[in-house]
């Protein structure tokens, strides 16, 4: 009986795993770390267990937001997702309807009484992301029907909206008045664009489903190979734009390190780009998974970038 029980347990954690988008997760909690040491780092305050906790409570409201819009979204594309996705838990029967919309609604819930609790500008950054994500995917709205609206809501909320509300809600309560200072925008400006790029691209693997289920999508409109480039040249963009960034002293950060890396994570997305055969859809996902690893990255590097820089040692 015991044996049962475990194995249901393991295979429930598995199937939530899933319905919680990992990828989304990993940029998440990445986006929440890093602007926590970013804050540390502006405002020359040293770790205490005062600050972790808020960091850590902050974290788990995140993750229970992004877990109430990636989830309101599966709900709502069972059918499409059973095309483009079929391993998620709601398209390959592993949760049932009634337990996705628990989920949800406990997640949604949780995140916005406890961002209540913890502060006005993290209470302000889940409820304008957890109403756009929902305007994304629930009718009669559904956002995501429009690729320039569905781009929107997914750039708005990763570029702008996370970060500079948990930015302002660590720096609210680390006891700084400072204001959004220039390194913050630029990791705003950066994270936007990119973003953009992750928005469009993100609907190349569903070509199926999508043009079945008549959802308009860019690929629909563009082709496979103009939408490629088009990702391909937004992300060169923001790279090249950090990379000149890294030369002014407005910004306060390693400009040598800042400069380097992005120079060395730009020349590994084109040696990667000509790998990529668009007649195959697992290559088009690993690609689209390759572009989420440099996303991640970024919250890696450019918190060291400020951590290191010159001005603030």
């Amino acid at each position: 009986m015991m044996a049962f029980l475990v194995k249901t347990s393991n295979s429930w954690l598995k199937s939530f795993w899933k319905f919680s988008r990992p990828h989304t997760i990993i940029g998440t909690s990445l986006s929440v770390f890093a602007l926590y040491a970013i804050a540390l780092s502006l405002t020359s305050t040293s770790i205490s267990i005062a600050n972790l906790v808020v960091c850590l409570a902050t974290w788990l409201v995140c993750l229970a937001g992004n877990i109430y819009i990636v989830g309101l979204n599966q709900l709502e594309d069972v059918a499409i997702d059973k095309i483009n996705k079929p391993h998620l838990p709601l398209a390959a029967a592993e949760f049932s309807p009634q337990t996705a919309w628990g989920i949800v609604g406990v997640c949604g819930a949780f995140a916005v009484v406890f961002a209540a609790i913890l502060g006005n500008y993290l209470l302000f950054t889940v409820v304008i992301s957890l109403l756009i994500g929902t305007a994304y995917s629930l009718p009669p709205i559904r956002l995501k029907r429009y690729p320039l609206w569905a781009a929107l809501c997914i750039f708005s909320v990763r570029g702008v909206i996370v970060n500079l509300g948990i930015f302002s809600h660590f720096q609210a309560q680390l006891s700084s008045n400072q204001g959004l200072p220039p390194v913050i925008w630029l990791l705003t400006l950066f994270i936007l664009i990119f973003t953009i790029a992750i928005a469009i691209f993100k609907d190349v693997p569903d070509l199926e489903g999508d043009r079945q289920y008549q959802i308009t999508t860019l690929t629909l409109i563009l082709g496979k190979k103009a939408v490629f480039n088009l990702s391909l040249g937004i992300i060169t963009c923001s790279y090249l734009g950090m990379i000149v960034a890294a030369f002014f002293p407005l910004f306060q950060v390693n400009q040598l390190l800042l400069g380097l890396i992005h120079l060395v994570l730009l020349i590994l997305l084109w040696l990667r780009s000509f790998k990529v055969d668009l007649e195959q859809k697992q290559e088009i996902r690993d690609f689209y998974q390759f572009i989420w690893k440099l996303f991640f990255l970024e919250y890696l590097f450019f918190p060291l970038a400020c951590i290191f820089s010159p001005t603030l040692t």
